[in-house]
């Protein structure tokens, strides 16, 4: 049984941010702030199957692909890494990067790899503040400047670069290849409302991603009876012993407790591992959520 806020790491990028505020106050002077990721704050604790980021993008990141899991065990991973993006803020114009505009041989890809063409190549979606995106393993995608988001993903950084903006970065032509799948473009699936406050926005086989908003001074029942994250956007919450406000994380396990909001209300994520969405929690009216009546929540169960 646990619940604990989540250690916040910084991690340097040459595309991040000198200024990554609100989300985080401390940083060095003169410090590129690209990612904070999110861990367990004791390091001798078990290793959670999933890793939840926050990412800033002051420019471009590299062209990349992840291997998906039938990959990456080929090539001596343990698994994969497939990744879902919440997009918190983005400039006018920012987008993202996701699979090729046609579909290429692997002699063709290669050669578009060494001639630097592949830049001209990626498909670009426009982004704006509360859409999600999908990444499966094997997508040849990018980010661009402009963003915040928060990304979920396998614990893997596995990561094969295809063109990296002259940052003299070593590039990873032949797993690229080996890793890639140009038929794939962006698929990802329509936010699906639960009620109570929930949004589904991505379900895969590796993890689910919701997005919940609680009003001020009111509580839900949250179970997570595996690994599960929850990351604060707006507003304050209160889980068990533990408060957290935006920009916060806290990871729960094999618990039952009330997720509280404060006189603000809340805006979260919450992520944990797939297929399918958890039973919808139920809702108090003001205060401390209490739980349902037996025969209530077998009911509402039964349409979730």
């Amino acid at each position: 049984m646990t619940i604990e806020l989540a250690d916040a790491h910084a991690v340097r990028k040459p595309w991040g941010r000198a200024d990554v505020s609100p989300w985080r106050a401390d940083t060095p002077t003169g410090t590129k702030v690209g990612e904070i990721w999110f861990e367990r704050p004791d390091p001798t604790s078990p290793r959670p199957a999933l890793l939840l980021k926050l990412l800033f993008t002051n420019e471009p990141l590299s062209i990349q692909v992840h291997p998906n899991d039938a990959v990456a065990r080929s090539m001596g991973f343990e698994h994969g890494k497939a990744e879902a993006w919440y997009i918190v803020s983005a400039h006018p114009h920012a987008g993202v990067g996701l699979g090729l505009t046609r579909r290429l041989g692997a002699s063709k890809l290669r050669a578009a790899i060494s001639d630097r063409s592949i830049a001209g190549l990626v498909h670009w979606k426009r982004v704006r503040a509360g859409d999600t995106v999908y990444v499966p393993g094997g997508m040849i995608h990018t980010i661009g400047a402009g963003l915040v988001l928060a990304e979920i993903q396998q614990r893997s950084d596995t990561t094969f670069r295809l063109f990296d903006h002259a940052r003299d970065r070593d590039l990873h032509v032949e797993n690229a290849v080996a890793a890639a799948d140009t038929s794939l473009r962006d698929s990802t699936p329509a936010a699906q409302p639960l009620g109570n406050g929930r949004t589904v926005l991505v379900a895969t086989s590796h993890f689910v991603l919701e997005r919940i908003v609680i009003d001020p001074d009111c509580a839900t029942v949250l179970d997570a009876p595996g690994e599960t994250w929850i990351l604060v956007l707006e507003g304050e919450a209160e889980l068990g012993p533990v408060r957290a406000a935006r920009g916060d994380a806290i990871y729960v396990e094999a618990e039952r407790a009330n997720l509280a909001a404060g006189n603000k209300g809340l805006t979260a994520l919450i992520a944990y591992g797939g297929p399918e969405p958890r039973p919808v929690a139920w809702r108090a009216a003001s205060g401390a959520a209490a739980a349902p009546p037996e025969h209530m929540a077998r009911v509402m169960e039964a349409q979730a």
